[in-house]
């Protein structure tokens, strides 16, 4: 019988964090290493990012992130849950174990992941092709329920799930996420649901 065709999407992440990687990436795209890119919107090299973009033709997403630098959203620059005492986000780690003790606002998650696809659109004139989580925050315990309504929201028709050797023996993966698989579902034209826990590590991604 005649194989199924499988199509490979690779992404080169943190496009935006500096200039040096932005040009590492772009050396990428045009040598057919990568075939999209995830923007960091946040991160002080998201402009010229984002022009190289437009110029090479790079499909671009949006690299959503709540662990590190600044937040897009003005208002949750001071007395925010997602900051920690020097002004800034929290970091891998600090983010992880503050969602673990229930030290994070959901609402304060989704205005920030709302304002970053806003300021992906100021940056590149258009909504994100796929949306994705920096240092994978967008698969943590609540984290991804909120996510999942901003990108049916949005209508963003792609996200990445992060299946991993190891991921249920991380210690930044609480459970469900380390313990247990979450079922994403999306029908075309309909919002994502979150549904259905199984016993392997990682997240699966289906088409309801």
């Amino acid at each position: 019988m005649p194989q199924a065709k499988v199509k490979l999407v690779v992404t080169g992440d943190d496009f935006g964090y500096c200039q040096k990687r932005n040009r590492g990436i772009v050396d990428c795209f045009q040598a057919g290493s990568i075939s999209n890119v995830s923007l960091l919107v946040n991160a002080c090299s998201a402009k010229d990012a984002a022009d190289l973009a437009k110029r090479h033709h790079m499909p671009i997403g949006l690299h959503a992130n709540l662990s590190e630098g600044l937040p897009v959203c003005p208002t949750l620059r001071t007395g925010s849950t997602l900051m920690n005492d020097d002004g800034f986000f929290h970091g891998k780690m600090e983010f992880r174990k503050e969602l673990q003790n229930g030290q994070l606002s959901m609402a304060e998650v989704e205005l920030e992941l709302r304002a970053q696809v806003k300021r992906f659109c100021d940056l590149t004139g258009h909504l994100p092709h796929h949306m994705d989580g920096h240092q994978h925050v967008h698969v943590l315990p609540e984290i991804r329920e909120v996510f999942a309504q901003v990108l049916s929201d949005y209508s963003i028709p792609y996200t990445r799930v992060p299946v991993e050797h190891g991921l249920q023996a991380c210690p930044g993966c609480p459970p469900p996420c380390g313990s247990s698989t979450r079922r994403w579902r999306r029908t075309p034209g309909t919002p994502w649901q979150c549904s259905g826990d199984t016993a392997s590590g990682g997240l699966i991604l289906t088409w309801a």
